[in-house]
């Protein structure tokens, strides 16, 4: 299963091809969708472009996405977005109109009370493990962990030639994770090394905009569709 990640914390500033408006979001969604994703990732914008878990932002942009598209679509409760933990879960509560799933960072503070809240919901929760962090040893250890829709191995170590090492090293951190999928991805210059893991090990992963800006050529992607085609490339066969 490929993921797209629309945008993430990025913005018009680290590339015109970024989507920051509802409608952006919706197109480059329907595009990726088309190019091979089967599951959508989000960032809420502001209107002054910063990530929010505010309903009344959440609303139109899921709205104008599931218009596109017909596949699951998830959100972030990154910490950058709503640094006070209580107030996280409360926004959650707060959604008028519901993701399919939301991440949450297991190494933020209060990621449980955040997964608590979605779960009270109904939303699925992807449990973010960050390498370089004690996450995966809080949700091996969390009453929480079987009921995750899943663990998204999240490897932060942008150099092409470690990045696969330190995934590697993160999956042994993991281990069975409560026989709960495991959609594996990198960033910046890990990004691409990672999906090669991921493909040879049979593993979910996910590509767009917030993880890299550049093709595996190195070439800048113009778009989040470029981005899923170039993986779906990688995961065909020789031949195909």
């Amino acid at each position: 299963m490929i993921q797209v990640c629309l945008n993430g914390p990025r913005g018009a500033g680290d590339s015109a091809a970024v989507p920051m408006s509802p409608a952006a979001m919706a197109e480059s969604a329907a595009a990726a969708v088309a190019a091979g994703a089967a599951e959508v990732h989000v960032h809420p914008k502001t209107p002054c472009g910063h990530d929010t878990l505010s309903a009344r932002v959440l609303a139109p942009v899921l709205t104008a996405i599931r218009d596109a598209v017909d596949v699951p679509v998830g959100v972030t409760t990154g910490a950058w977005a709503e640094p006070d933990p209580e107030c996280r879960a409360q926004r959650v509560r707060s959604w008028t109109v519901l993701p399919d799933h939301a991440s949450v960072n297991w190494h933020e503070r209060g990621a449980e009370e955040v997964a608590a809240a979605l779960l009270e919901r109904g939303v699925g929760v992807e449990a973010g493990i960050w390498s370089g962090t004690d996450a995966a040893r809080r949700l091996l250890a969390s009453p929480l962990a079987p009921r995750v829709t899943r663990v998204l191995a999240e490897v932060t170590d942008p150099d092409p030639a470690t990045a696969s090492a330190t995934a590697r090293a993160l999956l042994d951190e993991l281990g069975s994770a409560h026989g709960v999928p495991v959609l594996l991805h990198g960033e910046d210059g890990g990004a691409w090394p990672v999906a090669r893991l991921a493909i040879r090990l049979g593993l979910d992963t996910r590509i767009g905009l917030e993880d890299t800006l550049f093709l595996p050529d190195g070439r800048p992607a113009r778009s989040n569709a470029e981005l899923v085609e170039a993986l779906r490339r990688l995961r065909l066969p020789e031949g195909a």
